[in-house]
């Protein structure tokens, strides 16, 4: 009998991060996002902001509307506030997670809560299917100390979603069923891991320099590494160590229509998610607050 052997990803494709801003001038870079064509269903946007000069986030993100698709806020350093329509508060410090899945819409803010210091973190924007994006909206704060950490040889994976090695993430399931992992590799260290054969995948290094597959092809420092089909996903650290985010998700298969923070299947519920924003329709919304566990 063959034994089962599990194929390596590849590096496919590198979207580099490019400067942007948003909120009312944050500073921070876009790698996924920074176009329409820099996706990976059903991720639709990476941001990274790390700054330490207060003017490049001070300012933070006022009260702004969302429709069809969840943001996940994960801090590394700093303090960071979130407020929503629904009278929902949140505080977001080091290494907290704040899962927000806007749906069919609602209103809210995040703002910093320093003048000074560093601010560092990560903002993903992930997909719904058309089946869930006019449900309720909800949202939760994922406490630092309630992410499972895994020790692997030479490091240790933060399991924000999904499951890794029999562990089970803070966040589970879903439509799209996310893996977000947040690997700290260790110089030289050797990390391999299933991933499901039918989930998109990609990699981001925000430390330290890393090698990906069988080949061990570069990896850029603040790029997404975009993976090929396959069912194991393989990073090697170079001298220095490398941290890096690896995400991997059901794709939904579906078309996407995006207007600044309303993402739909139609350019029609685009227009309907305006007109409702426009009438006071989404910050009336019942936003439901899910207890970490």
């Amino acid at each position: 009998m063959t034994p089962f052997r599990m194929s390596t990803r590849t590096l496919q494709r590198v979207i580099p991060s490019v400067p942007a801003s948003d909120g009312a001038g944050v500073k921070l870079r876009r790698s996924l996002g920074a176009s329409q064509l820099a996706r990976l269903d059903p991720f639709l946007m990476l941001d990274e902001f790390y700054s330490d000069d207060p003017s490049d986030y001070v300012a933070g993100f006022p009260s702004h509307p969302h429709r069809g698709f969840e943001t996940v806020t994960y801090m590394l350093d700093g303090h960071m506030q979130h407020k929503d329509s629904g009278g929902n508060t949140g505080d977001l410090g080091p290494g907290d997670v704040q899962w927000m899945t806007a749906a069919r819409g609602l209103v809210h803010s995040e703002m910093p809560q320093q003048t000074q210091g560093r601010m560092r973190g990560f903002q993903l924007w992930l997909n719904l299917p058309a089946a869930d994006k006019m449900k309720p909206p909800a949202y939760r704060d994922i406490p630092a100390g309630s992410i499972p950490v895994v020790a692997v040889e030479q490091g240790a994976i933060k399991v924000i979603a999904g499951r890794f090695d029999g562990t089970r993430g803070a966040v589970e399931g879903g439509a799209t069923d996310p893996h977000y992992w947040d690997l700290h590799l260790q110089p030289g260290a050797l990390f391999e891991a299933g991933v499901p054969a039918d989930y998109n995948a990609f990699l981001y290094a925000y430390e330290g320099d890393a090698n990906v597959g069988e080949v061990g092809m570069p990896l850029p420092l603040r790029a997404a590494g975009l993976l090929s089909g396959g069912d194991a996903v393989k990073i090697e650290a170079g001298r220095s160590g490398a941290r890096v985010l690896l995400l991997a998700g059901k794709p939904i298969g579906e078309p996407v229509v995006q207007y600044g923070p309303f993402v739909m299947n139609t350019r029609e519920e685009i227009e309907q998610a305006i007109a409702d924003f426009q009438a006071g329709d989404m910050g009336r919304a019942q936003v439901r607050r899910i207890k970490a566990a």
